[in-house]
């Protein structure tokens, strides 16, 4: 149920950090500005938004975690 309400970065978000973990988000971080440094600013700035969806999953998971 909660997979349908998800947008398609944050199901791509999920799917980068269940495949390279944590490394994923600073991989994407890089790879933003990379984009950026040759002039790309869209693709820097959805890069980076799959970035900050894939820390907030990330966060979430870590803080549910916590409470366990």
């Amino acid at each position: 149920m909660m997979a349908l309400s998800r947008t398609p970065t944050e199901n791509l978000a999920l799917k980068l950090l269940a495949r390279g973990g944590i490394a994923a988000i600073w991989q994407l971080h890089i790879a933003a500005a990379q984009a950026h440094r040759k002039g790309c600013p869209r693709a820097a700035a959805m890069v980076s938004e799959i970035a900050e969806a894939a820390e907030e999953a990330w966060l979430r998971a870590e803080g549910a975690r916590a409470l366990v």
